[in-house]
């Protein structure tokens, strides 16, 4: 966590409502870190649904295929996160760490260790002493309270520079219900899933099977569209918690991700994934540049996505940024490189509106000094046309700095 708060940072941080039927707490357990919180208990009422995605990774983390184990239930009473220690690479000991974790946070909730969600963050390799949450995880469920999400979001931050939180109010039926989000992600950040941590609730009345599918949708072109460093963790983890409450206010009871009366809670959920996504991209580790990418012009959306990655992932690319250099020779490389359809004489390119290459070939009327300007500015848009069809897609990275260099050369000594 980092004492310098990053430039890019939101400068409006939402109220976070209560939601009925979620209480949080977190306490200093000094698994990595000392002087500042490190682990979060959430206690969700009974009757709470959850949904997941996690890290595709071939090696994922013991706190990952411990949820992925417990999904299918569909049903949670309690998430506890730790932010020291990624308990990845962690053989049979990080199993039996999971296992302890989930058996102290279910005595002192009074559920089934199987209704414990874990997630984990830190340094990959380094066994995790779970015997640290006995204790800790008790005197957290005694003192859990409704408004504590800033201090849950603060918990989980490693190299983050900021808390990252999101809320909407959206009516279903002829009820008003919440939805209220955190992430943390700064680092180690490649779509495959959902890219870092991060946690959603809401008191609406939604099935497992169907809040599954929202999530699943909802973070394609949200979290799956952001990269940091093109590095996709061991421990990614989204999952999505909907206590029901709202029912007792006449909030109808959805089974189904297509049940017409879910559109507009559809739209704010998907929006509260979309304000954390692009918080994790302003908190780059180093980053000074937001950088949007949209490539139009494509044969499909997929082709579109795969070649504004290839942009997004070039570190020639996003050292130019950083140097506030528009160098478009760079924009063609990656397009390029990506494997996708494309043909040099149709290709365009812009930063910030201004166009600087055209059919292949500089732009006429470019001019260096107008574009050197535009490439000051604290967010760049970088603009591709392929012309190759109507294929559209749009990616968040950030740019690369010396800092990131600097953070990441000594994070594990």
């Amino acid at each position: 966590m980092s004492s310098t708060i990053s430039p890019l940072a939101p400068t409006d941080v939402p109220e976070m409502p209560a939601i009925a039927g979620v209480t949080l707490a977190t306490a200093a357990a000094g698994i990595r870190y000392r002087g500042r919180t490190d682990v979060l208990l959430a206690i969700v009422d009974k009757g709470t649904t959850v949904a997941g995605v996690f890290t595709r990774s071939k090696c994922a983390s013991a706190p990952v295929e411990w949820c992925r184990a417990k999904l299918p239930r569909g049903q949670a009473r309690a998430l506890v996160v730790n932010s020291g220690n990624a308990n990845a690479f962690t053989g049979k000991t990080g199993r039996q760490a999971t296992s302890l974790t989930a058996a102290i946070a279910a005595k002192a909730v009074g559920c089934q260790a199987g209704e414990v969600f874990l997630a984990s963050t830190g340094v990959i390799g380094e066994p995790l002493d779970a015997t640290k949450f006995d204790g800790v995880l008790g005197e957290l469920a005694a003192r859990t309270a409704t408004d504590a999400w800033m201090e849950a979001a603060r918990a989980i931050m490693t190299t983050d520079t900021f808390p990252k939180v999101a809320t909407a109010t959206v009516k279903l039926g002829k009820a008003k219900v919440t939805i209220n989000g955190m992430a943390k992600g700064a680092g180690m950040i490649a779509p495959d899933m959902a890219t870092m941590l991060s946690f959603v609730f809401t008191d609406a009345p939604i099935s497992a099977g169907a809040l599954q599918s929202l999530l699943k949708a909802g973070v394609e072109d949200t979290f799956n569209a952001v990269t940091i460093d093109g590095d996709t963790s061991t421990s990614d983890t989204l999952l999505a918690f909907a206590t029901g409450a709202a029912a007792a206010n006449g909030a109808p009871k959805i089974s189904r991700a297509g049940d017409p009366r879910l559109k507009a809670f559809t739209k704010a959920f998907n929006a509260v994934l979309a304000n954390l996504a692009e918080q994790v991209a302003r908190d780059g580790e180093g980053a000074r540049k937001l950088v949007e990418i949209i490539v139009e012009g494509a044969v499909s959306k997929a082709s579109a996505r795969r070649i504004a990655m290839s942009i997004a992932n070039s570190p020639l690319v996003k050292t130019a940024i950083a140097g506030e250099d528009a160098n478009w020779g760079r924009v063609v490389m990656a397009v390029g490189k990506a494997g996708e359809p494309a043909n040099r004489d149709k290709l365009s390119i812009s930063f910030n509106g201004i166009r600087v290459a055209k059919s292949g070939a500089r732009d006429p009327s470019y001019d260096e000094a107008e574009v050197s300007a535009a490439m000051k500015q604290p967010k760049i848009a970088i603009k591709v046309a392929l012309g190759l069809g109507k294929g559209r897609d749009r990616v968040l990275t950030c740019d690369l700095t010396k800092e990131y260099v600097a953070i990441n050369g000594d994070y594990r000594s």
